[in-house]
């Protein structure tokens, strides 16, 4: 396999999901000639809007979010250098699901959805529509979330199964013909966080006095993202693109706030947190790790 020849497909729930897990990923890669096509599953309707000037387009005002978060992923894309984005199944087809706050802290389903959204897409249809991309691009590297979407946020939990059935189903050669020939990805990841990274950036604020970043979570005591070392496999070192993510990430201004916690948490530890990016190998051989005790390539050994 020649640099030219490198395809990763990376599947997220909803813009701005990709700048945040894996924009130095993508920067990465597409500088360096690979071809990085984004699948995103839903334009993100029912987000949390922390621009006021645009609230009325909250999904119980005018529910005019979605064409804004289109507009802002595209500004994105044009940051990170990303030249081919999709929407699953086309721009609109299926509805960000939204979601709660459950008891235990995670996310967890709303008690009623609207008609076509993700979290109750039939999950052959939806796998179908991912199957005929899979065959087309036939990407080396695919890149989604774990089983718990992250966080527990539904549309990422359902990513994550179309992503796992639509690679199986596109690798069978007899199974629907007609969406392509078959195409057996051989690397599969799944995004995390370095757990003793978020425990040392956490502690740094602490220690500078700054309690309302993240205020609640405990360094002791981390999100399911949050990954320990032993179990993680692969680390993209981004820091050559830390400044080109951050541009998208602020691309996403209705979702992302430049005096939030992302921005605070980069303005005190920097490209420690947001410049290395993680990864969790669940199909593939794993190539031996580089320097820093991971794979350095999610390419390597293909």
């Amino acid at each position: 396999m020649t640099l030219d020849d490198r395809r990763m497909l990376l599947v997220h729930a909803h813009p701005d999901d990709e700048s945040i897990m894996c924009g130095a990923t993508m920067a990465h890669y597409v500088a360096d000639g690979a071809q990085v096509t984004l699948v995103t599953c839903t334009a993100g309707e029912e987000g949390e809007i922390l621009t006021p000037e645009i609230g009325h387009l909250a999904s119980d005002q005018d529910d005019g979010l979605g064409p804004h978060r289109v507009q802002e992923l595209e500004a994105a894309m044009k940051i990170l250098g990303v030249t081919d984005h999709r929407y699953l199944g086309g721009t609109f087809h299926f509805r960000d699901s939204g979601m709660q706050w459950g008891p235990d802290g995670h996310a967890a389903p709303l008690d009623e959805t609207r008609d076509g959204t993700f979290w109750h897409a039939d999950l052959v249809e939806a796998s179908n529509l991912l199957v005929e991309i899979i065959r087309e691009v036939r990407p080396q590297v695919l890149v989604t979330y774990d089983e718990f979407g992250g966080y527990g946020h539904p549309d990422h939990i359902q990513a994550h199964r179309i992503s796992t059935y639509g690679a199986a189903l596109a690798a069978i050669p007899s199974y629907r013909r007609d969406l392509g020939e078959a195409w057996d990805v051989p690397k599969i990841y799944w995004t995390a966080m370095s757990a003793r990274v978020m425990r040392e950036g956490l502690r740094t604020l602490r220690e500078a006095g700054d309690t309302a970043v993240f205020e609640g979570m405990d360094p002791d005591n981390l999100p399911p993202f949050a990954v320990e070392d032993d179990d993680l496999d692969a680390m993209v070192d981004g820091m050559d693109h830390f400044d080109v993510k951050m541009d998208a990430m602020r691309a996403h201004s209705s979702q992302i706030a430049t005096d939030g916690p992302f921005f605070a948490l980069s303005n005190n530890i920097g490209n420690r947190v947001w410049g290395h990016e993680f990864y969790r190998l669940v199909k593939g051989t794993p190539a031996p790790p580089a320097g820093a005790g991971f794979e350095d390539d999610l390419f390597a050994g293909l």
